[in-house]
């Protein structure tokens, strides 16, 4: 039996440190960049160049300021912050490219969803189908400070608003216009049929959006639908909602019980659990021998940065480390952080007690995903276990230093999993982000999806009004 191909998505974020703190001071490392066009367009071309499957984009929407109760080791480290908006670039990569794809990160926590909308519909016109919203709910109380809010919403009233978020949207994009909306009448100086453009009529707890979508069909309508996020909500959310899933575990034995907890309740709401692709995070430290890339990373620890990891861990689990004795046992507490990874180093793994001192050391490197260290066939014979033994469909690889890493993955790592066949030679299914995961001619959203609810809606409301008209004309005949 061929095993399946494995499906690589490099991850970065537009900031200088995202996974690795400290490691943008090594002199190969171009992340302070970040705020260049070229730097991003010339990073396009190589991940096209090297037949991955997409760029996911990270983002927070605030600072980490949980260590010590400040954001001056953040600030001091650039440990996540300054970060611009992830999407503003997207247009030049995809300009710059033909397949590569682009999975984008944006709170569902802070938006309108009208306008959000628009936005992915433009995203998605310009890139020919090639975007995906990677849904998280925020992390952080001073993002919701500065956005209005006089503290964080609960982690579960999160989910609570991204669902209608979503929903919201789901509505905009499939059940608004029609699919002959537009008919571009030039001699009739009539671009579309206001008649089958309707509104969508929305009347929720969170929002009220009466109006029509501001945007016609863009070729998927709905960008693919990614979330991040492990905890029990988020995995309810990712059942009902997700196309693709990235989670992140140190261990293929963790990872598994993720998977097999979204895919059984994805089965239960109704949905294929194949259909939701699960990737998970992985940083690569690769040389021509084992020797070698042992002395690479060895060199690379040399420049990582303790204060910067610690800033990290607090601001995305809420838990300050620096109060705590480094060598005793962590134990899992509730806080409105981001759950999973407090599990991830507490309950995860009843088999690995984890202290600070450990995490501290664990996350110097590819952050909370585990670090692969070898030979191009020692890293391919690992990624292969990770796939098989936790039965997911691929990686968003982490950097060490950008682009270093991806150059070396592309250049070592991707020759040698083409020769054992888990690698594809070419972009061979079709030209949308969708069609990239679910086949040739797989434009829109499947339909035990939920978005698919509006447009059978739509075709239904379509075809009464066509019913309708032939009814009226064959008493005129």
């Amino acid at each position: 039996m061929t095993k399946p191909r494995i499906r690589f998505n490099a991850f970065d974020m537009t900031c200088i440190m995202h996974q690795s703190p400290g490691l943008w001071t090594h002199p190969d490392d171009q992340s302070t960049r970040y705020k260049d066009l070229d730097y991003w367009v010339d990073l396009a071309k190589l991940l096209e160049k090297g037949k991955f499957d997409g760029l996911f984009i990270a983002d927070v929407l605030g600072v980490y300021d949980t260590y010590e109760g400040s954001y001056d080791a953040s600030v001091r480290r650039a440990m996540q912050v300054p970060v611009h908006d992830p999407l503003l670039q997207v247009s030049a990569m995809a300009a710059a490219t033909e397949n590569l794809t682009f999975g984008l990160t944006v709170s569902a926590t802070y938006e309108q969803p009208y306008a959000l909308a628009r936005r992915f519909s433009a995203l998605d016109h310009l890139t020919k189908g090639r975007v995906a919203w990677n849904i998280v709910t925020s992390y952080l109380e001073g993002a919701a400070r500065n956005l209005g809010l006089q503290r964080q919403m609960s982690h579960d009233e999160r989910y609570e608003l991204a669902a209608e978020v979503v929903d919201v949207c789901y509505k905009l994009w499939e059940g608004s216009w029609e699919e002959d909306a537009v008919v571009e009448d030039r001699e009739g100086k009539v671009y579309a049929d206001p008649e089958k453009v309707h509104e969508i009529g929305h009347e929720g707890t969170y929002f009220s959006v009466p109006g029509i979508h501001l945007s016609e069909p863009s070729p998927q309508r709905t960008p693919v639908i990614w979330q991040a996020g492990t905890s029990s909500k988020g995995r309810e959310f990712a059942a009902r909602n997700a196309e693709a899933v990235f989670t992140v575990a140190p261990t293929t034995d963790t990872l598994r019980g993720y998977v097999d907890s979204i895919r059984s309740t994805a089965e239960a709401a109704g949905r294929d659990p194949r259909s939701i692709k699960i990737f998970t995070e992985i940083t690569t430290i690769v040389a021509s021998t084992d020797e070698e890339a042992q002395k690479r990373y060895t060199e690379l620890l040399g420049y990582a940065d303790f204060e910067g990891a610690l800033a990290f861990y607090a601001g995305v689990t809420g838990v300050d480390l620096s109060r705590l004795d480094p060598d005793e046992p962590l134990e899992y507490v509730d806080t409105d952080s981001a759950r999973f990874a407090l599990e991830i180093f507490s309950k995860a793994d009843p088999n690995r007690t984890w202290t600070a001192r450990e995490v501290v050391n664990f996350v110097a490197i590819g952050a909370m995903g585990p670090v692969i260290v070898g030979s191009p066939q020692t890293v391919a014979d690992e990624l292969e276990r990770w796939m098989d033994d936790a039965d997911i469909d691929g990686f968003n690889l982490a950097y060490a230093i950008t682009p270093g890493t991806f150059e070396e993955f592309i250049e070592l790592v991707v020759p040698e999993l083409q020769r054992r066949g888990r690698y594809w030679d070419d972009y061979d299914e079709g030209t949308t982000l969708r069609e990239k995961l679910y086949g040739v001619g797989q434009k829109r959203v499947r339909d035990d999806h939920p978005a698919a609810t509006y447009r059978r809606e739509l075709e239904a409301r379509a075809a009464e009004r066509e019913a309708k008209r032939r009814s009226e004309s064959s008493v005129l005949a």
